[in-house]
């Protein structure tokens, strides 16, 4: 059978969310059930006036033309059309912010006698991401106490594998080299892949300690992987990058993305999905044939909490550190390479709906067929809040929208 076409996932979900959700033979934790639950149904929506819409009119046209409704979508990186647009936003941030000196990018493995543990309580994954950040600052400390060396990494949490299982792990992107106590920048091309072995294995079992510090069998459990892994759990320091935005949208497009893409699947057929992946060992396709219920849950276990923190930044990349360390390394290259570009870099707009309609088909969706004048925005609805907008404006329309604005600097917040 032919690959499937887009809007495969979306269909998966509207035929049978409802009926997986109500047999809850699939265990997710009790914390974030809702959310979880929340975030699908929106998915199904998406693109829908369900959520919301932008109403645009040509008023006063003879042609009477039909009016033009721009759906609000869900935002959501589980959305595989959301998902697109929220990594290209992502890459176009990173592309903007990082520093123009070589980076590595690292790969930060759990072994699978402890993914459970972060399948019950994704939080911790956070923890875990603090704690790649001090492998490496520990190294720099380590190598120069009075500098007082300062690294800067990013840090991007995954917790699905290229066969959709949950195996969580975190990505870095990290400076190959720290500033001192001097802002000079001290260039480190290598650290000991023993030393970031070892470093690892030692911060997640003391984190374990740290959990579960009366529970005889986690303790138990502690020892024995020091004795399974005597050579520490896996770090795959995958690749050096010397050129900064070229790493920051290779970083965009690796890390921010659904847990599987479209083209991959190659069948759907109301009772089963085959799929298939390329396997990391062998670098060989690999078909797989899921009931389509295993299928959702091994899609649905990878959304996380609401407001959960995905991306972490420490060090030089903290809000503390980051604008002093952005001049100083701005001029460090100015001095090496006399190209003061990401100084005084500006900032890149956000593509409105208008002008990614016109770059895909090459037509204004806003420019009324009969008259050719430019449409005219008429209202604004939300679910929640109701109109928030409406050319005839009332009262309640100030209200509605005074709610909706304070409400969302309360979330931001």
């Amino acid at each position: 059978m032919s690959k499937q076409k887009s809007g495969t996932i979306k269909r998966i979900l509207k035929d049978h969310f409802d009926g997986f959700w109500k047999m809850n033979d699939y265990r997710f934790p009790e914390s974030y059930r809702e959310d979880i639950k929340e975030t699908v149904e929106k998915a199904m929506r998406c693109g829908t006036r369900d959520l919301g819409y932008s109403r645009y009119e040509c008023l006063g046209c003879e042609g009477n033309p039909d009016p033009v409704f721009v759906c609000f979508t869900c935002k959501s990186r589980f959305c595989h059309k959301c998902g697109k647009k929220y990594t290209d936003d992502w890459s176009d941030k990173q592309q903007e912010m990082i520093f123009n000196v070589p980076h590595r990018h690292m790969v930060f493995t759990i072994p699978k006698e402890l993914r459970m543990v972060f399948f019950d309580d994704r939080k911790k994954l956070n923890e875990l991401s603090k704690q790649v950040a001090e492998v490496f600052q520990y190294h720099y400390q380590k190598r120069s106490k009075k500098r007082n060396l300062k690294v800067g990494v990013i840090t991007v949490i995954h917790t699905f594998g290229r066969d959709l299982k949950f195996n969580p792990h975190i990505h870095a992107l990290v400076t190959e080299g720290a500033l001192d106590n001097r802002n000079e920048w001290v260039q480190s091309e290598f650290i000991p892949y023993e030393y970031l072995r070892k470093a690892w294995q030692k911060v997640v079992l003391d984190l374990l300690k740290k959990w579960f510090p009366e529970n005889h069998k986690v303790i138990q459990l502690i020892n024995d992987l020091y004795e399974r892994y005597p050579k520490g759990f896996y770090v795959n320091a995958e690749k050096r990058m010397k050129d900064a935005k070229g790493a920051a949208k290779y970083i965009g497009r690796y890390l921010a993305r659904p847990a599987i893409a479209e083209y991959r699947i190659e069948e759907y057929d109301g009772n089963i999905v085959r799929f298939w992946y390329e396997d990391h060992q062998t670098g060989k396709r690999v078909d797989e044939t899921l009931p389509v219920y295993k299928f959702l849950f091994n899609l649905i276990q990878h959304i996380f909490p609401k407001h959960f923190r995905m991306v972490g930044r420490f060090g030089l990349y903290s809000r503390r550190s980051y604008q002093k360390a952005n001049t100083v390394l701005s001029l460090y290259v100015f001095m090496r390479t006399k190209q003061l570009s990401f100084l005084f870099e500006t900032k890149k707009k956000k593509k409105t709906y208008r002008q990614r309609m016109i770059e895909a088909f090459d037509r204004d969706p806003f420019v009324c067929p009969h008259c050719h004048r430019t449409m005219d925005l008429v209202e604004i609805w939300h679910p929640e809040y109701g109109f928030l907008y409406h050319y005839m404006e009332g009262m309640e329309c100030v209200k509605n929208r005074r709610l909706y604005s304070n409400d969302q600097k309360q979330r931001a917040g």
